[in-house]
């Protein structure tokens, strides 16, 4: 996890962090949960043929041996040298030291068992552009731990820079801006930051991406071709106005997002753009889907195209409570007569949280929490900071500064007492999500975070959702794809709207014991659960409309895990095996639009 360039507030020179895609679930935000393995973070370095400086094949350096003369373990050694990277000998010989007054305190384990290790195997196929990590699920909570996975995982850290430069070349940035944005943030910055950094230069206009003329028109990318069972699907549904359209042959470079990220407009009276709908995507039904904003190349241009070439609505929820959450959203929603939830939430930590300002070290610069992850930092890691703060003087030597700083904002951990720091509890998430509270209450604690970490922000979807309120006072009906916990009914419920009828889809069993437990709280209407959603046949949606008479809105985003950042393995975009349901949510909304015409 680590920096952006982005400027949160007036404090423009320094550095905003924001997890967005970090180390969370590996499905989509709006809730559907994945029970696939993990495999590694995109930020961890994979095979290189470059050789390190001053690191041959067949072992470690002479400098090491001089270290390890001096009386420090090789492992330690190592892994000073990955984490100093060029920052000089004195330097060097300082983070020993602080690494060894840690693991010589005999109160901390120093064990390389992560508490979330195993959560993050069963959360993810990966992880997100939403959820950026620099280290994998098990090297996380590790603090200042020493790793024994030898000398080819340090020649592997050692060639980070040229792997992140080569994957950001990837992503369709130049070469000499991604280098440059690697050398602004170091080589600790995931790849979401250096993204951000380079979008942040080409704003300030230091630098140039991409083809100007995508902000002007809407000739988007299109799918690739010999998508497996397209035709099939295409059949199934009875649709061909979009899905049966040939590729076209433009370029896939990347969708510029606006920075700062805040779509059409906020509740703050700023002045809402001017978008046309063509004429094809104009409701009845509504529509809105969401996924990650940052995601590879080519995808906002395909679900654009998909999703009749309307321009995405790229928003980060920090201008709507106190923790980011990058997102995409396609809609043919109007602009104008938009309002905000009330209360307005808080969009500082310490007014959410005002108990933590009392702890809050002067060195902690965050003022905004990254983006809610599924799971949270081990007992070990909380301990290993504690010490260390402990074993420092007031304040903190930089070095350990910058260890805690790390981890906290890594982990958004929050000060609770003296040196003390904890992660965030799930009524807190759910405070900061736009939940009531005890809305996820019931459940296992793991299965809390996971949910809350894949959910809508209440507050930012509702804000898009409210023009809703004065077109149907008599209620609504409404098709909610990938439903996770529930966070459009929420936010329709927080809007006055009353929901008639809502067919529910969602994969998940906990998610659906959520939202089902939720509305028989809270609504008078009728919910009808669908457990898949590649089961909701086109005859099985026209029986479905027969019966209470067509939708108002289809809602929903699709799993995000082929498409979010640290899923480097597994990050095949929409062509991916879970991604690729968003061809599902397309097909689903034709066949609706198909059938209300017959209606």
């Amino acid at each position: 996890m680590v920096v952006h360039l982005v400027s949160d507030s007036e404090d423009s020179d320094k550095f905003e962090w924001d997890s967005d895609g970090e180390g969370g679930m590996s499905f989509n935000a709006a809730g559907a949960s994945s029970s696939a393995p993990a495999s590694r973070n995109i930020d961890v370095p994979g095979p290189s043929t470059r050789v390190a400086s001053g690191y041959g094949k067949t072992g470690p350096s002479a400098s090491v041996q001089e270290y390890v003369a001096m009386g420090f373990p090789e492992e330690m050694v190592l892994k000073a040298m990955k984490d100093n990277r060029d920052d000089g000998a004195d330097s060097l010989v300082e983070l020993l030291l602080t690494y060894k007054a840690i693991d010589n305190d005999p109160s901390v384990d120093n064990g390389s068992a992560s508490g979330c290790a195993t959560q993050a195997a069963e959360d993810s196929d990966d992880d997100i552009l939403e959820n950026w990590d620099t280290d994998n699920a098990s090297e996380r909570n590790k603090g200042p731990a020493f790793d024994e996975s030898g000398d080819e995982d340090f020649l592997h850290e050692m060639a980070q820079k040229d792997e992140k430069v080569e994957y950001l070349v990837n992503m369709g940035f130049p070469e000499d801006e991604a280098t440059m944005a690697v050398t602004r943030c170091g080589q600790d910055a995931s790849i979401a930051v250096l993204a951000d950094s380079i979008y942040a230069a080409q704003t300030a206009g230091y630098g140039y991406c991409g083809n100007s003329s995508d902000h002007e028109d809407n000739s988007y990318g299109g799918r690739k071709k010999g998508r497996p069972g397209n035709k099939r699907k295409r059949k199934r549904f009875g649709g061909q106005a979009q899905g049966s359209r040939e590729p076209l042959d433009i370029d896939d470079e990347p969708m510029p997002l606006p920075n700062p990220m805040v779509g059409f407009g906020l509740p703050n009276g700023s002045t809402p753009v001017n978008r046309s709908v063509p004429g094809q995507a104009i409701g009845p039904p509504y529509f809105y889907y969401e996924n990650v904003a940052l995601a590879p190349k080519g995808v906002w241009k395909t679900i654009s195209r998909f999703l009749y070439d309307i321009q995405p609505e790229f928003v980060d929820s920090k201008f709507f409570c106190a923790a980011a959450r990058k997102r995409g959203y396609i809609h043919n929603l109007p602009l104008v007569n938009r309002s905000a939830l009330r209360p307005i939430p808080p969009k500082t930590i310490f007014e959410a949280f005002p108990r933590t300002k009392k702890w809050w070290p002067s060195w902690d610069p965050r003022r905004q929490f990254n983006c809610l992850q599924t799971c949270v930092a081990s007992a070990k890691l909380l301990e290993r900071i504690r010490t260390a703060l402990t074993n420092s003087s007031d304040p903190p030597p930089q070095r350990v500064q910058k260890y805690v700083l790390q981890e906290c904002r890594k982990w958004n951990l929050a000060w609770v007492g003296l040196n003390k720091v904890a992660p965030l509890e799930p009524d807190e998430m759910e405070f900061l999500l736009g939940f009531p509270k005890d809305h996820t209450r019931g459940v296992i604690r793991t299965e809390r975070y996971r949910s809350l970490g894949n959910s809508f922000q209440v507050d930012t979807v509702a804000y898009h959702l409210s023009v809703l309120k004065d077109m149907f006072p008599h209620g609504m009906n409404v098709l909610s794809l990938f439903s996770g916990i529930g966070g459009a009914e929420v936010a329709l419920h927080r809007l006055g709207i009353r929901m008639n009828n809502v067919i529910s889809v969602e994969i998940s069993e906990v998610n659906r014991t959520i939202l089902r437990s939720w509305w028989d709280q809270t609504q008078r209407g009728t919910l009808i659960e669908i457990n898949d959603v590649q089961s909701l046949t086109s005859e099985r949606i026209e029986f479905y409309m027969r019966k209470i008479g067509g939708f108002d809105l289809v809602i929903g985003g699709s799993p995000c895990n082929n498409l979010a950042g640290s899923n480097r393995h597994h990050r095949d975009g929409l062509e991916g095996e879970h991604s690729s349901l968003f061809y599902h949510y397309f097909n689903i909304l034709e066949a609706v639009k198909s059938i209300m015409q017959r209606l």
